[in-house]
């Protein structure tokens, strides 16, 4: 500032406007430091007043009944001797909070998980055990049903109150595997209608023949590996346990095969339950050491589920307890990859799959491994793992067996030959009908002579196949041949199958040379077969050469009659000429079909509608057949018009309907099969007139066309087989060879081209179907007038 013109003794007083000049400058010249020291200052004052100022004691509202509700539930269930926070309001204001001025004492043991309304509803969960089981001899089932008593009894203790319901027994034979082991069913408590938790048991006979176990365990085996299904889709269930029933006179110890497939199912369920199993795997051999060790497994067992009952968990075990893969399921290999043989003379390198060098590095590697020109010996280069595993496991494979399907000394080929069938080789047999027996005798033919001129007493009922895909309700093979859904056996030529079951069944017949009642001519003329109806037990298709075989027979000119069960449309369509194809018909529906047949593929209704497309294709080139087996409870009440619908798909050329035959077997019994499930004949009869009337109101030109009453069965017939007024469903077996020798057995010819004569008027529907050449006589042999 310049003061040059002043004048005077004393300066002058600055200009009021030179200020704000001033001030702006000193600003910018310290605004930093101002800065700096203003949020200084305010820093240091918001820390006074943080610590300094007196804050208000809020309200604190709590539970008389309960803990600090800031604890978790676990501390709060487990706290002793600490008084609950309380907080009350009064007069004079806010009453300080009382607290335990003590240590907090933690009490050992399981903590129990409180059980909330928002978790478990209004009511609490119920443990439901579900045990099943499988069995050919009805041993198992006895055993399994004893069992579940026993644990129920177990359970409750005189306490009906306990959180359990009544243990249920389920046969694997019958159960739907997808309602089971792909999802868990929801199942309701009964009593208090609230939600049941479910744990699984399994007894589990081992088989060295194929068994419902088999496909179980197949099934268990493609849920795992099916990509469309979660990894653990049992995981809900609280857990499974697994006993297995062996033979250690057939297999001595776990290695040589005792109770292997009940190993199988503890593994697969370890995997699909993401590794739940709650009592470790219990094994026994019923004659030996079976109730013993079954009883030690029902203890733990029970132990397990009362803890289970009490604290919701399964406890707390060593470490890889559950792993699915056991330690001697596979061998681990060390961590490191061996590139180069250990006799290199160059130092050996190891290196991980996770740090192996790129695929354009290869060539040196391939470079570096080949022979140097001063050594002898070459680097022998070895397997580069190209995964990204850190680890290489080289699963056990064991060698593949092919086995046979019913060998001598299994109990299938005892239980068998006990009932009267002749196995030949390791998959085929013969057994003599009692209808054959009945003819000889002069006591009366089989529905196949009045319906088709069929001579029982020259009959051999047989099969290539004694393994079958359904294990059907009424099955009066007693449920003892093997089960399965694809051929993995030994396969037996068809010459020693043709000449055995031949031989098998002239034993049987010489066997009747003494019987009392059988006539001379009917003995001699048996010696000579006519014919072969390939319904014995299991499914004769399912045999690889069955064209072959059939082929036999035909230049033999033995006629065939081939029964199947509408669920191999694959080899239905690759089948060649035979007499009359039969098709089984057991349902209407696909709920009804699974009730009746329990087949064991999965997609069995579409297999079952293939079928009946390729009978359609055929109507015009073989007699087809519909064989329809009424059981009452099952399939007899209002599925008239879904069995319409089944022939108008499939339009056969006759239609059988045939009451079943109650056999009295503990197969049927495990079903529900008992004698009130046997139609009456008159139950027969209106049922079929109530079909015929179905089928004629929608055109498609059926009627009766004969019957026997002797075996409850009914005839069906096309229009097709009625000339000039009368039908005529017998066949002209001469002329069906002569097509056959002419045209071959891919030959271009109809059912009508060997069509036979008039069907017997003694064998038309109102007539009883009875052979008026033979006698009729009752279950003590004793002559029935007519």
């Amino acid at each position: 500032m310049s003061f040059q013109g002043w004048k005077g003794s004393d300066p002058p007083m600055a200009s009021s406007s030179l200020l704000p000049d001033y001030a702006v400058e000193l600003w910018h010249e310290h605004r930093i430091t101002i800065i700096l020291l203003s949020l200084f200052v305010l820093g240091a004052l918001r820390v006074y007043l943080h610590f300094t100022e007196e804050r208000p004691q809020s309200l604190v509202f709590s539970k008389l009944y309960a803990p600090d509700a800031t604890k978790s539930p676990v501390d709060a269930g487990n706290l002793q001797d600490e008084k609950p926070v309380l907080s009350e309001e009064d007069e004079g204001g806010i009453k300080e909070k009382k607290t335990s001025n003590g240590p907090r004492r933690i009490k050992g043991g399981i903590s129990k998980k409180t059980r909330t309304a928002s978790e478990r509803g209004d009511k609490p969960r119920r443990i439901q055990v579900l045990l099943f089981y499988s069995s050919l001899t009805a041993n198992t089932e006895k055993i399994a049903r004893d069992f579940a008593d026993t644990l129920d009894e177990s359970l409750r203790q005189g306490a009906p109150d306990v959180g359990f319901a009544k243990p249920q027994v389920l046969d694997l034979a019958e159960v739907d595997y997808d309602e089971y082991f792909i999802t868990p069913p929801k199942m309701e408590n009964e009593q208090e209608a609230g939600p049941l938790d479910l744990f699984y048991l399994f007894l589990l006979p081992s088989y060295n023949i194929d068994s419902v176990n088999d496909s179980f365990l197949e099934h268990l085996r493609d849920t795992h590996h099916d990509f469309r299904i979660d990894t653990s889709p049992l995981s809900p269930i609280l857990g499974y346990s697994v006993f297995g029933l062996g033979d250690r006179e057939g297999w001595p110890t776990e290695e040589e095969g005792f109770c292997f497939q009940a190993k199988e199912l503890d593994k697969w369920m370890a995997k699909l339950t993401g590794r739940k199993r709650a009592f470790p795997l219990g094994m026994g051999d019923w004659k030996r050491d079976g109730k013993e060790r079954l009883s030690e497994w029902q203890t733990g067992v029970t132990e397990t589920l009362k803890l289970l009952e009490q604290t919701g968990s399964l406890g707390e075990g060593v470490k890889g307890s559950g792993d699915p893969i056991e330690s001697d399921d596979e061998d681990v290999e060390d961590d490191g990859e061996m590139l180069f043989d250990e006799s290199s003379d160059a130092p050996a390198k190891t290196k991980t799959s996770g740090d192996l060098e790129d695929v354009e590095d290869l060539g040196r590697i391939i470079q570096l491994s080949g022979a140097d020109k001063g050594t002898k010996q070459a680097r022998v280069p070895i397997a580069v793992d190209f995964t990204t595993e850190t680890k290489s496991k080289t699963r056990k494979t064991p060698p593949v067996v092919i086995k046979e399907m019913v060998p001598k000394n299994s109990p299938t080929y005892a239980s068998l030959t006990k009932q009267g069938y002749s196995i030949v080789g390791s998959h085929s047999g013969v057994k003599i009908c009692r209808w054959t027996k009945s003819a000889l005798r002069g006591r009366g033919s089989c529905y196949k002579y009045s319906f088709y001129g069929i001579n029982s007493h020259q009959c051999m009922e047989t099969t290539p196949s004694l393994s079958c895909s359904n294990k059907c309700v009424f099955c009066w093979r007693h449920g003892t041949n093997p089960v399965g859904t694809t051929w993995r056996w030994v396969v037996d030529p068809p010459e020693l199958i043709f000449d055995g079951v031949k031989e098998g069944h002239y034993k049987k017949i010489k066997m009747m040379r003494g019987v009392p009642g059988v006539r001379a001519e009917r003995f001699a003329e048996a010696m000579r077969i006519r014919h072969c109806a390939l319904s014995l037990v299991g499914e004769p298709i399912f045999y690889p050469h069955i064209n072959e075989f059939l082929a036999m027979l035909h230049a033999e000119r033995i006629s065939s009659f081939l029964v199947c069960n509408a669920q191999h449309p694959d080899q239905l369509a690759t089948l060649k000429h035979v007499t009359q194809l039969y098709v089984s018909i057991d349902a209407s529906n696909r709920e009804s079909l699974r009730r009746i047949d329990r087949p064991l593929h999965r997609d069995f209704w579409e297999r079952f509608q293939r079928c009946l497309d390729i009978l359609r294709e055929r109507r015009f080139r073989q007699r087809t057949v519909f064989r329809l087996t009424l059981v009452k409870g099952f399939n007899v009440e209002d599925e008239v018009t879904g069995y319409a619908d089944l022939v108008e798909k499939g339009l056969p050329c006759f239609v059988e309907v045939k009451g079943v035959t109650y056999c009295g077997t503990s197969t049927s019994s495990n079903a529900g099969l008992t004698m009130a499930n046997v139609p009456f004949y008159q139950e027969v009869c209106d049922f079929v007139v109530a079909l015929n009337d179905e089928l004629n109101r929608r055109g498609l030109g059926y009627g009766i066309a004969a019957e026997h009453a002797h075996s409850c069965c009914i005839l069906l017939a096309s229009e097709r087989f009625k000339v000039d007024g009368k039908w005529h469903t017998l066949i002209d077996y001469d002329k069906f060879f002569e097509l056959l020798e002419a045209k071959g057995p891919d030959g271009d010819f109809s059912p009508e081209d060997y069509m036979g004569p008039a069907t017997p008027e003694w064998a038309t529907w109102g007539n009883g179907g009875f052979d008026p050449r033979d006698q009729r006589v009752d279950r003590k042999g004793k002559p029935i007038e007519a």
